[in-house]
């Protein structure tokens, strides 16, 4: 029987979790499922039902909210009411929950009306957000204070979201508490085996985990062949890839820089994603490019590189390692977060967190002895967006099963 789920999320398009929450949407639609996305700013692809419940305004508040109160996730109320209200006339059969944070939700208001609803709710973490009192992401840091009420947080200045004038994690944490426990019928999905971890020492513990890895476009990312190598003047030079979406500090574009000073003369480091900014100034050696949102083009080169290097700090299940892997490139990372869990030692190489004399020697070591291309496809074919998003398609006709009454 066909059912009807509801996809909340902060965006429609742009950004991976945009990305998956419109795959799964339109895996369901394949099922002959009916699906809706709520989503809060930014726009939405044409082709999928989509209905914007946040307003440009309501963000820039909420923005506000979080400078200046240090509350984020506790203002946009009467947004979240307008969420509430369609809700309750599309009428899903199961909710699913992507990323609440971004400046667009009241989370107690949503998380006091999903108590009542008692539909099934499924909650697919991202990131750490959900259980800490400020921060997505933590461990690159060193902090374990999320695992006692956050009573001491020195990052509410310097990371996302942004706390600006004043500290009010620990009574964020607490809140965040009483809102995210006590939904009769939730389950939570983690991409990697190391973020369902992290939940288990969390306050969000007691609700039943599933690990669903995140999946790609193979059919986008497959090998490509360009003209790039002559393009960018890197003919018989061995070629290390960097790509993110924003180059924070939890990226690691600090090792790029330092591998530049260190790595012999035949080797280039393009980087993806720089800002401005960035692009200033980099070594004869390093080649700075900006962001892109052409998937065919970026395929194009991750297909070029001799090796992709994930230099993150930490991360949950990076999708970039699974692009490179099905354009054929073997991929090195540290040893952190859900970073190592796509690979195997057929398509590529862990070295510990960090260790800047570890990642040369790998990279060296890559040139002398390369992963062939094929295990590294092979590799990929486990993280197809189809299977990967069939799971949620089966989970949530499972949830739906255990009602009581179907329509």
């Amino acid at each position: 029987m066909a059912i009807k789920v509801l996809e909340i999320n902060t965006v429609c398009q742009g950004g991976s979790v945009g990305r998956i929450t419109v795959d799964i949407c339109r895996t369901l639609e394949r099922n002959g499922d009916d699906c809706l996305i709520a989503y809060g700013r930014r726009g939405a692809p044409g082709d999928v039902p989509a209905f914007r419940f946040g307003s440009d305004l309501s963000m820039g508040l909420h923005v506000l909210s979080t400078f200046l109160k240090g509350e984020h996730g506790f203002a946009s109320r009467r947004q979240t009411k307008r969420l509430i209200e369609k809700i309750e006339e599309y009428d899903p059969d199961v909710i699913q929950i992507h990323n609440i944070h971004g400046f667009v939700l009241q989370v107690e208001l949503l998380f006091d009306y999903l108590k009542k609803a008692g539909k099934p709710v499924v909650w697919m973490l991202h990131d750490c957000w959900p259980y800490t009192g400020h921060c997505a992401f933590y461990d690159y840091n060193g902090c374990s204070c999320w695992k006692d009420g956050c009573m001491s947080c020195h990052e509410y200045r310097r990371t996302y979201p942004y706390a600006l004038f004043r500290n009010n994690t620990a009574r964020n944490f607490a809140r965040k508490r009483a809102a995210f426990t006590g939904v009769p019928n939730l389950t939570i999905v983690t991409p990697s085996a190391w973020l369902a971890d992290q939940v288990s020492d969390s306050f969000l513990r007691d609700y039943p985990v599933k690990v669903i890895p995140n999946g790609i476009d193979r059919s986008v990312f497959q090998p490509r062949e360009s003209e790039l190598r002559r393009q960018l003047g890197l003919e018989r030079k061995f070629v290390v890839l960097g790509v993110a979406n924003v180059w924070e500090r939890r990226k690691g574009l600090v090792y790029f820089q330092k591998l530049a000073e260190i790595l012999p003369d035949d080797f280039r480091i393009v980087l993806i994603g720089l800002d401005k900014k960035q692009q200033r100034g980099l070594p004869a050696n390093m080649i700075g490019l900006g962001k892109t949102e052409n998937a065919a083009e970026l395929a194009a080169y991750y297909t070029m590189a001799d090796v992709f290097v994930n230099a993150t700090l930490e991360d949950n299940f990076p999708t970039t390692n699974l692009e490179a892997l099905a354009c054929g490139t073997s991929v090195i990372t540290f040893d952190t977060g859900g970073s190592p869990e796509s690979l195997d030692e057929s398509c590529g190489r862990v070295v510990p967190k960090g260790d800047l004399t570890a990642l040369r020697e790998a990279i060296l070591a890559e040139k002398e002895a390369p992963h062939g291309k094929e295990a590294c496809l092979r590799r990929a074919e486990l993280y197809g967006k189809n299977e990967r998003f069939q799971e949620y398609v089966t989970l949530y006709h499972e949830l739906a099963d255990r009602l009581p009454v179907r329509r």
